[in-house]
Parts: structure tokens; sequence; C-alpha cells
């Protein structure tokens, strides 16, 4: 049995998701804004389970600002290479970081993802894609038994990320989503880094600024 839970969270309502297989008594995190453990903590106490792992889908600052407190407390963390400078020298975002006297803790990357890997999580195989575009190390967690995908910032409920903050580019963001996003089942629940879910037919047919096709 599956329990999803969204914590909308940081300074700029960043989107943590914590999915836990209440028969394994085991969670994992994707993604981890300001003041996400407090939030998540108590909800592991409560459904007693144990953070296994902490899947990170790029490094931008609000997605990685409570990511070393968690691993300090033994949870391995994953991302990909592609945003090693944004993990390991957080400071370099400073200049865009909201506010801009935040706390910006570096986080050690313990497994580095790439294209096509299968991960097994919470007894879940988990398919990592790679979409860059937002950021040069945004990648996707598709889980296909449960129909579900975290993509982080590459696309959003009618929108998608954006292309003009510093390593981003709009081609490549369209080109990621058709190739990486919209291949998947239109019915797959697609949970963002920000804002509502939606569904990748959804987005395939209505998103106005990549259609299908």
């Amino acid at each position: 049995m599956m329990d999803l839970r969204v914590f909308p969270t940081g300074y700029i309502e960043t989107n943590a998701f914590l999915l836990s297989n209440l028969e394994r008594k085991e969670s994992i995190l994707v993604d981890a804004p300001h003041f996400a453990w407090d939030e998540v903590q108590p909800v592991l106490e409560e459904l007693d389970c144990t953070l296994t792992a902490l899947l990170l889908t790029h490094g931008h600052y609000d997605h990685i600002g409570d990511a070393a407190r968690i691993q300090s407390l033994g949870c391995p963390v994953y991302g990909h290479r592609d945003d090693q400078m944004f993990f390991e020298t957080p400071e370099t975002m400073r200049s865009y970081a909201y506010p801009p006297d935040m706390t910006l803790e570096p986080v050690a990357i313990d497994h580095w993802v790439v294209q096509g890997d299968e991960i097994e999580l919470l007894g879940e195989s988990v398919e990592v894609r790679h979409v860059p575009g937002h950021c040069p190390g945004n990648v996707l967690f598709y889980f296909s038994r449960l129909g579900a995908v975290f993509v982080g910032d590459a696309l959003f409920a009618g929108s998608i990320g954006r292309t003009d903050l510093p390593r981003g580019d709009f081609p490549t963001l369209e080109r990621s989503i058709r190739e990486q996003i919209y291949s998947l089942d239109p019915a797959t629940v697609v949970y963002p880094g920000h804002g509502p879910q939606t569904t990748v037919g959804q987005e395939m047919t209505t998103n106005p600024h990549v259609r299908a096709g």
C-alpha cells in the first residue's frame, strides 16, 4: 500500500514529495526544499516509516535547501552529475536565490544517476530519464507501475520550467519534454516541482509552450 504526501515548502513553495510503502515501512523523498524535514519528520513518525532515499530532480537552490540536513541523518542522496556545480557549490546561485540571505548548504551526491537507470526503491522499479533545459542536470523519476512521474522543473501544469536562469536553454527543454515526458503513457500523473499535479496527456494537448507533435 502506497501513501503519497505533498509538502509545498521553502521560500517559494517548492514541492517535496514523500512516497511511502506502508507494508515495507519505507519512504523516499523527492526533492528537499528548505524546511522540508520539519514537515516530513512527523509524518514519518506517524506512518512508522524509515526514510531510505532522497531523490533530487535537479540542483537549484529551492530543491536542495534541506538536502544536507537530511543526508546528515544517514539518508543516501541521488542526483545527476550535470548539476554537480549546483549541488556542491550552491553559493554560485546566490545572485538569483530568494531571499538572497538564505542559508545555502552544499550536498555531496551519494549516487549519480544517468539516462536509463533503473533504481529499486520501495519495492518498485524507478526509471531515470534526463530532461535538461531548465538546467543541465534535471532528471525525472518514473514509477511505471504506479503511473506516476516526478519531473522537477521541466514541466508544470500549463507551463514549463524557466530557461532564463544560468545554463538554461529553451530548445533543449522543448526537446526533453517531447522526447522524455510526452513519450510516457498519457495517463501518467505528473508531479512537478511547483504547483498542482497534471497528466502527460493533458499537457500534450493543452500546454501552450510545448505541444505534442
